[in-house]
């Protein structure tokens, strides 16, 4: 009976949803897409994704341990199973791993803090061996110093210190994790002449004052630790802007990009011990936490210790590290590419981040690969990839995105990440705004796990849209795997999954236990994101032309110009954004033009296959044109000029990070060159809608 419920709810969707057009498909071609997507969708299950999970997240696997290497071993014989072709690409890159931590407070009242995170019981993943608490890429060394707190160590927070007259120079200082990258709080601590770094996690961001804590709740118990890495830039910091592969020129250690201070994260249990007893300065109210005591800034009267040891000290800092990627070569344009990848290191057990993600890609591979193995072969090569070291620094994707640069730069037509899949009962989706009609499109067909309708219908309902109104979609700006596709070389990217509150990110206790009973009881969602994954990959491998929405993304950028007259008007500069606004204008018109062709030309059915090479490799110029070569002023790798994440955040997106960067550099000559500049790329994307109207045959 249940079996033809869920039937029943899968039909319906898919019905309501042949009933939307499809853009880039003739109407013959659209009817046995409809077909191929609905068969590749009822595949994924619950059941295996649990498989996958329970396999996946049976041992903590950093990156670079053989617990890791043995993640790949998995994948690679999974997907050899199901028929496709494999490889394993390995990089020998710089990741020195902490060997020991220890805490102390050393006055008053002397005591060695217990960082390891405990066991709980009924949980035995959470027994198992763990990582140091100490985040990636802290330096090694032994620090005594006072002790400052600085709420959540933002720029502005030690401009609120400055004007306290509170100084970290020569310090310890302790921040809350939240609202920025950590990364941005090492620097930023650094900068500021501190001697070293503790981050916590204060329950009044992820622990009891939000819920429930584990394992009575979904929220960060007193014990648990947030690892993380600390590291700045993208990829192997020996090798920044080329791949690390064998025979590389390697940065020498003291010239890479990484912090000179120990780094070191704490429960909110073991940061009370320091917390409650520092005085000095009052808080500003904003920067009371959860914990039940009064915060003050300091310095003093607590003095710690830290003590930070590492494998690069006895000359193991070097790891090697192994990207995974199944392959089905595309039966009419092999050269065009569309990959869907997923992280498969963690910091634990890692079952929502991103043991989630790596199963949901292994089950939409099974769904296109059941269909290759009954003749059914994609028209275009697809590429199901799992990452090594992302959390590290998105340094797999890097690498490989720098060593098959020419490559992905001629044929990649979109990369799809799956970065945490399932871990909560709300869908949310992002990227680029070219892509997103057609993630809308898809989701209509692919029934909701906790409701009726469709994801699409119950992704509607959870944000109380308007009719006239789509729901919200993240912006690329980095974080995740998509940075190299999207961010350095301009390759359309969508993301996707299901959240939810999740108060054990980076800790031991990200585990099959907790997702088994909060994250998603039954893996259905894990499925769910899998069968998307699957009609994402189908409707955009097997498109006679790209199905990118230019209209869309062109309207999207319309409504960003007036934040940018703003942001200069609020400095009392006259800097014309007209010439962007008119170029953006320009994208949109030839953006309708050639959709309105596009229709046209395949309502009479889909041209010979030259013609539609010759189309689609105009479109893949699109968003190329939104790059440049040299990047951003700031941050050379970022090449892209539409979305960037904030230098200054890393977690938060910047919207024409070249403009706000010169705005915020108090630069008006530069800002108005830039501007210029950007106008310029878009004029190109347009051009390259032209060509790609032109090249259909007509005008």
């Amino acid at each position: 009976m249940l079996r033809r419920i869920l039937l029943v709810s899968l039909l319906l969707p898919a019905a309501l949803a042949a009933q939307q057009p499809m853009p880039g498909y003739s109407p013959s071609a659209a009817e046995r897409e409809r077909a191929a997507e609905a068969a590749a969708i009822r595949v994924p299950s619950g059941p295996r994704s649990e498989q996958h999970s329970r396999v996946l997240s049976a041992e903590t696997h950093v990156a670079g341990t053989p617990a890791q290497r043995r993640t790949a071993d998995y994948v690679i014989e999974q997907m050899r199973a199901m028929g496709l072709q494999t490889e394993v690409r390995t990089y020998r890159v710089w990741l020195p791993h902490a060997t020991s931590v220890r805490a102390w407070r050393v006055s008053p009242d002397p005591v060695e803090l217990s960082l390891p995170e405990p066991a709980i019981p009924g949980d035995p993943a959470s027994a198992l061996a763990q990582y140091p608490t100490v985040n990636g890429y802290s330096a090694a060394g032994d620090v005594t110093a006072e002790v400052v707190y600085v709420n959540y160590g933002l720029i502005e927070d030690y401009r609120r210190l400055d004007s306290l007259g509170v100084s970290v120079r020569g310090r310890i200082a302790i921040a809350r994790y939240g609202r920025s990258y950590r990364g941005i709080k090492a620097r930023e601590a650094e900068r500021n002449g501190a001697v070293g770094l503790i981050i916590y996690s204060d329950p009044r961001d992820d622990g009891y004052v939000v819920e429930d804590v584990y394992p009575e709740g979904p929220m960060r118990p007193e014990g648990a630790v947030q690892r993380g890495s600390v590291m700045n830039g993208n990829g192997d910091p020996a090798t920044p802007g080329w791949a690390s592969h064998a025979g590389a020129r390697h940065l020498p250690a003291d010239q890479m990009v990484v912090p000179r201070i120990p780094v070191v994260p704490m429960s909110y249990g073991d940061a009370a011990e320091l917390l409650r007893g520092i005085r000095g300065t009052d808080v500003p109210q904003e920067w009371q936490g959860g914990l039940p005591f009064r915060y003050h800034v300091g310095p003093g009267p607590v003095t710690a210790r830290l003590l930070v040891t590492t494998d690069a000290e006895t000359g193991g800092g070097w790891k090697e590290i192994h990207n995974t990627f199944g392959t089905l070569t595309g039966s009419e344009f092999p050269d065009e590419i569309v990959m869907i990848g997923a992280h498969r290191d963690a910091w634990g057990p890692g079952t929502a981040d991103n043991v989630s993600g790596t199963a949901s890609v292994l089950e939409a591979a099974r769904a296109l690969a059941e269909q290759a193995r009954a003749g059914q072969r994609p028209r275009r090569t697809v590429v199901f990839a799992t990452w090594d070291a992302e959390e590290w620094g998105l340094i797999g994707s890097t690498e490989y995105v720098e060593d098959d640069s020419a490559r992905l730069w001629r044929g990649g037509v979109a990369y799809l990440n799956q970065d945490v899949s399932a871990l909560g009962p709300v869908f949310g989706g992002g990227g680029s705004p070219s892509l997103r009609a057609t993630l809308r499109d898809v989701a209509r067909a692919v029934p909701h796990p906790g409701g009726t309708g469709s994801i699409y219908q119950e992704w509607r309902r959870s944000e109380a849209m308007a009719d006239s109104l789509e729901p919200e979609m993240g912006d690329p700006g980095g974080g995740s795997d998509f940075a190299g596709f999207y961010n350095h070389l301009g390759i359309p990217h969508l993301d996707w999954g299901f959240g939810g509150n999740y108060g054990v990110y980076h800790s031991q206790y990200d585990d099959f236990a907790w997702m088994s009973r909060f994250g998603d009881p039954g893996f259905v969602r894990h499925a769910a994101a899998a069968s998307l994954g699957a009609g994402l990959l189908l409707r955009l491998a097997n498109a006679d032309v790209l199905p990118y929405d230019y209209v869309e993304f062109a309207r999207t950028m319309r409504r960003y110009v007036p934040q940018m007259e703003a942001a200069a008007g609020a400095r009392g500069w006259t800097v014309s954004m007209a010439p962007l606004a008119d170029a953006i204008g320009r994208m949109e018109a030839s953006a309708a033009a050639f959709a309105q062709a596009r229709d046209a030309r395949l309502a009479a059915g889909a041209p010979a296959a030259a013609v539609l090479a010759r189309t689609n490799a105009a479109l893949m110029g699109v968003e190329r044109a939104l790059t440049r070569p040299e990047g951003l002023r700031t941050r050379p790798w970022f090449r892209g000029l539409i979305y960037a994440a904030d230098e200054n955040n890393g977690y938060s997106n910047v919207v024409f990070p070249s403009v706000v960067e010169a705005i915020r550099a108090e630069d008006q000559p530069l800002t108005e060159r830039e501007v210029a500049d950007l106008a310029a790329r878009f004029a190109a994307a347009a051009a390259a809608l032209d060509q790609a109207r032109q090249a259909l045959g007509t005008r």
